[in-house]
């Protein structure tokens, strides 16, 4: 097996490879990995380069992050299946929130394999973002060097090194609820673009685990357009869609969260889920939110949020609805109503489950008649009656 130290390269196959990291934990601080795939600039092309732990698989699988528990982290990289634009794969560790430098991680190291070895030395080691190693070509065969080059400030110097732009925070200001307006939330916090997850049909799911700070706040926003008479519906000038969830809790309570039959819901009691207003038209500028108590996940089993058309016929397609999630301190999660729903009026759009205390996130955008069709399609076992609001 080949030793290396920084500035230290060795050949490796141009096939499946795998990647362990092996690190000493830093007790109150969390260590994130992640992998920056690059092109002839030396940087990245866009979203799908960076394989991290919101997007744990880019490039249909070429790159892969798995077994992220504390001191270890596996990449999966299959160099024949990148582009001949890939330059490198470079693979980083950042200090979450900067809480401490790596001279606090006595142990950091790579094995490519079983036959490459590379050590970092991180004694005096001031910053709290590393390049660990990188795997590059060279005259048409690819080599890995080990690199162990900080950055001070985090991840956002180290994005910025690769050519991601860091987004400023977007203003995410609340609907009025009924009947007394909340006041606006939070603006979703400062994060890197690359963060934002788009569940499709390629990539389907998300597991994001809680933090040292918990999971916070969950705010779950829908927003759409509004369309013209004779476009969205066949009698109406204006579009009603309305965001709402059915729950279950652990305890095994079941119901649903709707502005239909004023089922608003609560934050601070069971079922922890609380609708904040109900947009009648789409032209609210914030469109409509769920919030989720996330300090009591351990309470919910699960929670399926749909939309649905309160009159009219639908045309999903032509809505442009989009459900965005926000959870503090993770990735926003982002899914788009943008298939074809025929006249069925209602679409499930996510499941969030609690998965061993963790938030998995699924899309399903599917499309029913109404409530009781999607109850029996998701098995909820509730009764339903006609309601209004």
């Amino acid at each position: 097996m080949a030793t290396l130290a920084p500035g230290g390269n060795a050949p490796v196959a141009s096939g499946p490879l795998r990647v362990d990291i092996n690190y000493s934990p830093i007790a109150g601080a969390d260590i994130d990995v992640s992998a920056f795939v690059l092109g002839t600039t030396a940087k990245v092309r866009g979203d799908g380069d960076m394989c991290f732990y919101g997007q744990p698989s880019v490039l249909g699988g070429a790159v892969t992050l798995s077994d992220t528990s504390a001191g270890r982290a596996v990449f999966n990289v299959d160099l024949s299946r990148l582009e001949p634009v890939v330059e490198k794969v470079a693979l980083t560790a950042t200090i979450y929130e900067n809480k401490a430098s790596f001279e606090r991680v006595s142990q950091l190291s790579m094995v490519v394999s079983g036959d490459v070895e590379a050590q970092i030395p991180t004694s005096g080691m001031k910053e709290t973002a590393l390049i660990l190693g990188e795997f590059y070509r060279r005259q048409g065969e690819w080599k890995f060097r080990c690199v162990g080059q900080g950055f001070n400030g985090g991840l956002e110097p180290l994005a910025k090194h690769f050519g991601v732009d860091v987004a400023a925070p977007a203003p995410a200001a609340a609907p009025t609820p009924a009947p007394v307006p909340p006041p606006a939330p939070a603006a979703p916090k400062s994060t890197i673009s690359l963060s934002k997850v788009t569940l499709d049909k390629t990539r389907s799911s998300i597991s994001l685990e809680k933090t040292a700070a918990g999971f916070g706040e969950i705010k779950v926003n829908l927003n759409w357009n509004k369309r013209s008479s004779g476009g969205f519906f066949k009698s109406s000038s204006s579009i009603d869609l309305d965001v709402g969830c059915l729950y279950e809790l652990q305890d095994g309570e079941k119901g649903v969260v709707q502005a239909l039959g004023n089922c608003f819901g609560s934050l601070n009691q069971a079922p922890y889920i609380q609708l904040m207003g109900d947009d009648r038209t789409g032209s609210v500028a914030g469109g409509e939110w769920l919030h989720i108590n996330g300090t009591k996940w351990a309470e919910v089993r699960r929670i399926l949020i749909f939309a649905f058309i309160y009159e009219g016929a639908p045309n999903w397609r032509e809505t442009d609805g989009v459900v965005t999630i926000y959870i503090p301190n993770q990735p926003e999660i982002e899914v788009r109503l943008n298939e074809e729903g025929g006249r069925d009026g209602m679409c499930a759009i996510a499941m969030l489950e609690n998965v061993n205390g963790a938030v998995k996130v699924s899309r399903r955008v599917d499309f029913h008649r109404g409530h009781s069709a999607v109850d029996k399609a998701y098995g909820w076992g509730m009764s339903w009656r006609a309601g209004s609001k």
